[in-house]
């Protein structure tokens, strides 16, 4: 990794802005530095002006009148100094766009279009602030850098040699649109060159009149602030906090709170009425506040904005251009797979069920079918979709096919065995709720004179009864009995869930038992609530040889993993990672300046993360959205979230090795990785996430003790305490009252709590997220809803399911149109960026990210130990004696391998929740 670290970063397409070409010299680090040129320095007894078209110089003679306006002496010796100003920008515009563009350069030129300030670190004693000095963008011919969408404007001024070090510039920009501003270097200072990275939208006077502030690549703590930035330091994080009133304007940069109030639309219809996810009743974190008016139906419900129109976050947080056509072509996809089916199953007056395997292996072979006849035809024409579907046709068939997933692309029917049932437990997409059965008899906490009686029916003699002669005791005490529970969870939701037309389910539990040969299910029991009749409604299952026993195991596994998709998408994936990482982002950008260490140790795991949630409010967990439609919640979906939030979810859990022993899955042993052994040694996901997380680990440790002296320096860290009081209080405030909240006093709580939090965006979220088509585009394997109960004896369909048992399996899974919708998803959500940043990289643009060589060389340590993790994790993928990673047609476990290439490639861990 590290040698692709330095390619990224050596290839960067703006070396010529650096001026390395001409004058340049590379540091050990790979980043191209400028050296001192002698263009930049002017005579000691003369005081000018430059004005620069392109390379070429006019000299004018400066008025120390001019000079004084800005409070500087004219008695020093003067120095010229040059900021070359890269702005990005589209890279596919339009005719009128390019117009605009020369518009924009002529504006430039005459110096009514950009004014730049330089302010210096010292205080000016006339005004109390930094020394500053002013002047415009006066350039004809911006310079065209090697990537096309890049452009170079020069600025010049003259600054006296006492001005002090610059720490910051204010850019006002007079045009009428905004301008996307990479990066300022200065040039002339004799320190050689001065990066001010900024990669941010600089919005027009006319939307925004305060200037922007863009600081230099150093970091301060709070009390280390150089007198002269002390007030733009607080003024720039005002700007962003806004006052908590009115409707966000796509162009705001303010990052404020709200609940989540704005997943429904009664408005529209009263079936789609959502409760507020805030309070005691329905806890949840907050979101970035938008500040639309509330609905006509429900003044506590805001109202919706639907596609195409986008939903307000920060300027800053939205996709950039290349990741915006990605997302669009996987929307696009989306609709190909959705809308087609959609159309085909209205015209056709039904939602068809599959009606044999064959017609699930067609979505891969053959495509969906689309009935093109001429009344299909004259809708298409109607609903303006035939570009599309040309666009489709012109793109060959592969638009209409799915990709066949990773679970069968080596055996197609590995997913019957009971052994892969058990493997993807731990080598799976929701490796996370495997636990230890650690006390017996299994009892649920929940009100038994609303949800029966506590004792589960997985009694002592059913179990022992598969364990081969262990008793149950000496099961638990060698480790050996494992349980997936999901009873407590889901059954207070199972009588609302199966009153959904089309929605049948149970709360399961399932045993699981760890031989010589591996992990296999004993026992699984499906509970109902209690009703008059049945006050304890409940049955076991336990597999057999019978061929109809064997099928009714099949959809008793069916059932667990419908229960385990819905999990793993409402609670492991969404709630732990993306919804509780956002008041984190929040919380940083309003109370840590960008000049904090700790603010600049985080950015590159908030990226996107703002954005693609507000998506998912908008398109996915909304009231009739795709989660709601697909799996087996439905309409109570976040609600289920909202509970698990409730009752589960603590910070202090959320690191890896504390959530293994919580489960029972590790055990303490200081001299491994993460400080845990496991309990079961083949764990994929463990034994790779405790590489992934040690390496965090020592990184971040590294990182705060070069930048915190001691833990007095942690305490007395004005804008650090205020950042982690207002994630309990405000961003996680309906959990502000919790007692397991980690403090914030000492180096050691901010490295365990800042390592947590990069793991969740970072490793955790990879494992939890790629791997959703490769495991459940295949939709037998992992059922996102069920359709029937399990058939009994006095059913009338008994016979039919006796007589066609592989129709009825078919016919309680979901239908055709369900599973295209919710397989199109997951191939969008599966999906790398090409401007993906992964743990460990640099991207191109953040190669200044920060002045400090010791930094850099450890984040060069870092960066080389994931190199060293991504060759650990490729030899056990090899190592036969693994088998839950290697063996015939077992899928090698990558998802923790921190590269990859754009695509479904069911590998890659990214900075950032960037999907």
């Amino acid at each position: 990794m590290a040698k692709l670290l330095k390619t990224q970063i050596t290839a960067n397409p703006l070396t010529r802005f650096h001026q390395a070409t001409k004058f340049g010299t590379k540091d050990k680090y790979g980043c191209k530095r400028t050296t001192q040129n002698s263009r930049f320095l002017s005579g000691a007894g003369s005081i000018r002006a430059v004005i620069s078209s392109s390379e070429d110089k006019n000299v004018v003679t400066t008025s120390s009148k001019v000079l004084q306006k800005n409070g500087l002496a004219t008695s020093s010796p003067m120095i010229d100094v040059k900021a070359a100003i890269t702005i990005r920008k589209k890279m596919k515009e339009k005719l009128t766009e390019k117009i605009e563009d020369h518009w924009e350069a002529l504006i430039n030129g005459i110096g009514k279009g950009i004014v730049v300030q330089l302010i210096s670190e010292d205080l000016d004693p006339v005004t109390g602030s930094g020394k500053s000095v002013e002047t415009s963008v006066r350039d004809w011919a911006p310079k065209q850098l090697e990537h096309s969408s890049y452009l170079e404007y020069v600025a010049n001024f003259v600054v006296p040699s006492d001005f002090g070090y610059p720490g910051a510039i204010l850019i006002t920009n007079l045009h009428n649109k905004e301008f996307y501003l990479v990066e300022i270097v200065v040039h002339g200072f004799s320190d050689g060159p001065i990066f001010f990275s900024a990669n941010s939208w600089v919005q027009s006077r006319n939307d925004n009149a305060q200037s922007r502030i863009v600081f230099r690549n150093q970091a301060y703590l709070p009390s280390q602030t150089p007198a002269g930035m002390r007030d733009l330091r607080r003024e720039d994080l005002l700007s962003v906090r806004g006052n908590g009133k009115g409707e966000r304007k796509h162009s705001d940069r303010i990052y404020d709170y709200a609940p989540y109030n704005d997943l429904g639309n009664p408005d529209k219809d009263d079936d789609l009425a959502r409760p507020v996810l805030s309070g005691e009743e329905r806890p949840y974190p907050r979101r970035c506040r938008t500040g639309r008016p509330p609905t006509k139906s429900d003044p506590y419900s805001e109202s919706r904005i639907e596609k195409p129109h986008p939903v307000y976050v920060p300027r800053d947080e939205t996709f950039e251009e290349i990741k915006q056509a990605t997302f669009s072509a996987g929307r696009l996809k989306a609709v190909l797979h959705n809308l087609i089916p959609s159309l085909s199953a209205t015209l056709s007056s039904s939602d068809n069920p599959f009606t044999c395997f064959s017609e699930i292996d067609k979505l891969y072979s053959d495509g969906v079918p689309v009935n093109c006849d001429q009344e299909t035809k004259s809708i298409f024409d109607n609903l303006l979709l035939p570009m599309m579907m040309n666009k489709a046709l012109s793109a060959g068939q592969k638009l209409f096919k799915y990709d066949i997933p990773a679970i069968i692309s080596g055996d197609r029917f590995s997913w019957l065995r009971d052994n892969e049932f058990a493997r993807q437990t731990l080598a799976g997409v929701n490796p996370v709720n495997i636990e230890a059965l650690k006390e017996f008899p299994i009892l649920s906490k929940l009100d038994p004179a609303v949800y029966g009686p506590p004792e589960s029916l997985l009694t002592k003699e059913l179990i022992e009864g598969q364990l081969g002669g262990m008793t149950i005791e000496e099961a638990i005490e060698s480790k050996s009995l494992f349980m997936l529970d999901y009873h407590d969870m889901l059954l207070p939701f199972i009588k609302k869930m199966n009153s959904l037309p089309g929605r049948k389910a149970y709360a399961s539990r399932s045993v699981f038992f760890k031989t010589e040969t591996g992990l296999n299910p004993i026992a699984i029991e499906l509970s109902l609530p209690p009703t008059p009749s049945s006050p304890n409604n409940r049955r076991v299952y336990i597999h057999k040889h019978d061929a109809t026993t064997y099928w009714i195991w099949k959809l008793a596994k069916a059932h667990v993993c419908s229960n385990d998709a819905g999990v793993h998408q409402l609670v492991n994936h969404w709630l732990r990672t993306h919804a509780c990482t956002e008041p984190y982002i929040i919380a940083a950008h309003r109370q840590l300046s960008s000049v904090h260490p700790i603010h600049k140790l985080l950015h590159p795991h908030m990226r996107y993360t703002l954005e693609i949630n507000a998506l998912a409010r908008q398109s996915l967990i909304n009231g009739g959205g795709i989660i709601e439609a697909c799996f087996s919640p439905g309409k109570y979906s976040m609600e289920l979230s909202s509970a698990a939030y409730k009752n589960m979810w603590r910070f202090d859990m959320e690191g890896l090795p504390a959530d293994l022993i919580r489960r029972g899955m590790a055990e303490e042993d200081p001299s491994l990785p993460g400080g845990v052994k496991l309990v079961i040694e083949d764990y994929p996901y463990a034994s790779d996430g405790l590489l992934i997380w040690s390496a965090i680990e020592e990184w971040v440790e590294a990182y705060v003790d070069h930048f915190y002296s001691d833990n007095h320096s942690i305490s007395s860290d004005v804008e650090l305490q205020a950042w982690w009081d207002e994630i309990k209080n405000k961003g996680h405030s309906d959990k502000r009252n919790e007692r397991w909240w980690p403090k914030l006093k000492t180096k050691e709580d901010l490295s365990g709590i800042l390592t947590t939090m990069i793991w969740v965006a970072s490793g955790q979220h990879a494992a939890l997220n790629f791997g959703q088509y490769p495991f459940g585009g295949y939709m037998p394997n992992r059922p996102t809803l069920m359709r029937r109960l399990l058939p009994v004896e006095e059913d009338p369909d008994y016979d039919c399911f006796l007589q066609n048992p592989q129709l009825a399996f078919l016919s309680s899974i979901p239908t055709q149109l369900q599973a295209t919708k919710v397989m199109a998803v997951q191939d969008t959500l599966s999906t790398h960026s090409p401007d993906e940043e992964y743990l460990g990289q640099i991207h191109l643009l953040h190669c200044h990210w920060i002045n400090d060589t010791e930094i850099l060389r450890l984040f060069q340590k870092f960066s080389t130990r994931l190199e060293e993790i991504e060759e650990i994790i490729k030899a056990r993928n090899c190592d036969a004696s693994l088998k839950n990673r290697n063996g015939a047609g077992v899928p090698p476990y990558e998802l923790l391998l921190p590269l990859s290439e754009p695509g479904v490639t069911g590998r890659g861990v990214p900075n950032s929740i960037s999907i």
